[in-house]
């Protein structure tokens, strides 16, 4: 209460400052969350924000699983995108990723969890410095940020955390390629009592060239990605391209890496499983 209080009064010390030039760059929110003030001031850092049609989030009007909510963000309509966040604004943790997309479309996918009924946004910056913003209402029976992850029933749980399995299509004549990851961890948010937070934090994709490992896109992810976690992106590999290659790291320091072979124009997706110190395997 005493962080949210402290925010209001900065923005109500602004707004007297500089009520107009807020006025352009903070239209009133079209979802009408209570939350909306203090995560413009704390994810935005005052940056110009529009709210903007162009950026199509998708999401469950009512959440099956609060543990696992489909999410999209596609801001393939703007130009010039040079990182996006997703935010559930009532979450204990509304921040739920940044993405880095680099020279990849900016498009992310993945499952979040919901603590309960909420709006969840998409947004996008340009290069220009300005935050495009969209969003939808999520109904949610609630708890799924503090639930416990199914993965700590399992005996051998801890033997396959850091697990990859990954496809990737043929890119399409526009160059760019879908790659679909899931990994294996509990992706704990450390809500419940005596277990610490517990999450899959960085994911970085390099394509793997005679002259190189570029990087084509990189996530910054938090406690409210989901168990599991699961992401698909739009990716651009350089024609020499022989691999992408997925390096990461949870926050407990748990290194996570694989190698997946680029799939031939005409061939099914490539399906690859890697787990953490055993030898490479490949499925078609």
């Amino acid at each position: 209460m005493r962080y949210a209080l402290r925010h209001m009064g900065i923005a109500g010390a602004v707004l007297a400052v500089a009520a107009p030039a807020l006025a352009a760059s903070s239209p009133s929110d079209p979802l009408k969350s209570v939350m909306w003030d203090i995560l413009r001031d704390q994810y935005f850092d005052g940056a110009p924000v529009v709210f903007d049609t162009a950026v199509k989030v998708t999401a469950p009007a009512a959440a099956e699983d609060t543990r696992a909510v489909p999410l999209s963000v596609d801001a393939t309509a703007l130009e010039r995108v040079v990182e996006m966040v997703a935010i559930a604004d009532l979450n204990p943790f509304p921040l739920v990723l940044r993405y880095h997309p680099g020279n990849a479309a900016p498009y992310i996918a993945t499952r979040i969890k919901i603590q309960q009924a909420t709006a969840v946004r998409g947004a996008a910056r340009t290069a220009d410095g300005v935050w495009h913003v969209s969003g939808v209402l999520v109904d949610a029976a609630g708890g799924g940020c503090s639930a416990p992850p199914a993965s700590y029933a399992q005996k051998d749980w801890a033997d396959h955390v850091g697990e990859v399995q990954a496809r990737l299509w043929p890119a399409g004549e526009d160059g760019v390629a879908r790659l679909r990851l899931r990994i294996r961890h509990p992706n704990d948010t450390g809500l419940v009592d005596g277990i610490p937070a517990y999450f899959v934090e960085t994911l970085q994709v390099d394509a793997q060239t005679p002259g190189g490992s570029p990087t084509l896109a990189r996530i910054d992810s938090l406690e409210p990605v989901s168990e599991n976690p699961v992401y698909s992106l739009d990716i651009r590999p350089p024609p020499d391209a022989t691999a992408l290659i997925l390096r990461g790291r949870d926050n407990q320091g748990g290194e996570i890496r694989a190698t997946i072979p680029m799939p031939l124009p005409d061939a099914k997706p490539a399906i690859s499983l890697k787990p953490v110190g055993q030898p490479w395997s490949v499925g078609q």
